[in-house]
């Protein structure tokens, strides 16, 4: 019994006197910078301001990355000082061996033991780490610097930062043990298709849509592929939607003569515009994220160009299904109206056609995030329910949601598919009936499944008809006004792309 306290009397002698070793050196590369440091990590400013910069530049990675690591210094952060602070109650170091230039301004005033600024310092960058192993290792050095800033100032043991960063590793690892991270989840998609391989691009023609919105990017894109791929043939479109379309047009003609592959460099709707071509050519197809958002690339793991360019290099691919909708109804039109739209991911009717609107009006002068937002609370406060008939039944609906394959989701928001080649229409319809606004601001804030206004189906045929004259509605992030009547169903692994092998 005696064993225990002898053990804690050796640690604790131990971590003073480390503590007092530090104290009594001098450092003086580190004296204008880790107090500075140190005040910077305060509430989690420095990570915040990191995560932001990732989230801008990093790409579809780099979101991931920010908002993993940002959960893991919450979690992090709320262990620390709600629990173990509070459960051990040490007393902070004696300050009076530490130089005066040292010392923070403002002494801290809880306990000490575990630090806070280590557990958030190794939470945010182990989340990062998770996901993108590149930018969590350029953090590495930061948040070593931080917990070493705590003992250099005077304001920790070095056991509280030993202590305060396994904890901040342990939240890290619980985030991704809730939400596992895309290593630990097959890229959802079968099956795999027998398809050329281009070491060097030779036989690709590939579109890059130059007016995508995708935001500030260290590397042109064209530049990029022409790097990576020296031999394929890349055009370059800086029109509008009529320009994209006959470029597409040509490219994919293009490559089917050349019996090559057929590529296009854009966001969720360049892709989509490219989806008619391939499939009339019968060509295999290259999709490379370029936009705002790129869904469908995440979702076959094509989170960058070179990821696409690599996988094209060694002839990898899968095949996917198409979602089809039939318009009917249409004034001018023959009996089954004009031709079918495709979709690679989402179809909609109601609500988020409306909110797709206002953030393509706002994002270019509040951003898109802002703009998303500021576009859902209008939505919220001003939509209409939509009239309509589902399968011949009559509703009055918020939204109408179709996935190209089964989604996991919250709330309103689709996150991401189990298969891409499943067969299967993913339906989901929010009803409208008493209190059905604030139910519909309960759905958006993820409570689906208890609210009895909603209802889900799988299956692969869906008809509408009845639809109002002004209805618009929203394919791939696309939106265009709606004929009277329309039909969706799929096209069942009829598309081949390109995408890593990940098992």
């Amino acid at each position: 019994m005696r064993e225990a306290p002898r053990a804690r009397s050796v640690l604790s002698r131990l971590d003073r006197a480390v503590f007092a070793q530090v104290a009594s050196r001098t450092w003086p590369a580190a004296e204008p910078v880790l107090p500075r440091l140190s005040r910077f990590a305060d509430r989690g400013v420095l990570w915040c301001g990191i995560a932001a910069g990732v989230w801008a530049l990093g790409g579809a990675r780099g979101r991931r990355a920010a908002a993993r690591g940002v959960a893991s210094l919450a979690l992090a952060s709320a262990t620390v000082n709600t629990l173990a602070k509070g459960a051990v109650r040490r007393q902070r170091p004696v300050i009076d061996r530490v130089p005066l230039a040292r010392r923070l301004p403002r002494q801290p005033l809880t306990t000490s033991f575990p630090s806070g600024h280590s557990a958030s310092a190794a939470a945010f960058t182990t989340g990062v780490v998770l996901e993108s192993r590149g930018l969590g290792a350029a953090l590495v050095p930061v948040a070593a610097s931080v917990a070493f800033s705590r003992v250099y100032t005077g304001v920790h043991y070095p056991s509280d930062v030993l202590v305060g960063m396994a904890l901040g590793v342990g939240a890290a690892f619980a985030v991704r043990g809730l939400v596992p991270t895309r290593d630990l989840v097959p890229v959802p998609a079968r099956p795999r298709a027998k398809v050329p391989a281009l070491p060097d691009g030779d036989g690709l023609v590939v579109v890059v849509n130059a007016s995508s919105g995708a935001g500030p990017q260290f590397v042109d894109p064209a530049v990029q592929i022409a790097t990576l791929l020296p031999k394929a043939e890349v055009l370059l479109c800086r029109g509008g939607v009529d320009s994209l379309t006959d470029l597409l047009e040509t490219a994919a003609a293009e490559a089917a003569r050349r019996g090559g592959v057929f590529g296009v460099c854009g966001g969720d709707g360049t892709v989509n515009a490219a989806v008619a071509p391939a499939l009339r050519h019968r060509v295999p197809l290259l999709v490379l994220p370029g936009g705002t958002f790129n869904h469908f690339a995440t979702d076959l793991g094509v989170d960058t160009v070179a990821d696409g360019c690599h996988a094209l290099a060694e002839g990898h691919a899968v095949r996917a299904d198409v979602g089809r909708v039939r318009l009917h109804g249409v004034r001018g039109a023959g009996r089954e109206g004009r031709e079918p739209v495709y979709f690679v991911n989402t179809f909609s009717l109601g609500v988020y056609p409306d909110l797709v609107r206002l953030r393509e009006r706002w994002s270019p002068r509040i951003g898109g995030p802002a703009a998303t937002l500021l576009g859902a609370a209008r939505v919220l406060r001003t939509a209409v329910p939509l009239r309509a008939e589902v399968n011949g039944k009559p509703r009055s609906m918020w939204f109408l949601f179709a996935g190209n394959g089964v989604y996991r989701s919250v709330g309103l928001a689709p996150l991401r598919r189990h298969d891409v080649a499943d067969g299967l229409l993913d339906v989901r319809i929010a009803q409208a009936g008493r209190l059905a606004r604030p139910r519909l601001l309960a759905t958006a804030a993820g409570g689906l499944a208890r609210t009895r206004l909603y209802a889900a189906a799988r299956t692969t045929t869906l008809r509408v008809t009845g639809l109002p004259a002004d209805t618009h509605m929203a394919y791939d992030g696309e939106v265009v006004p709606a004929a009277r009547g329309l039909t969706l169903d799929k096209l069942p692994e009829a598309l081949t792309v390109y995408r890593p092998l990940t098992d």
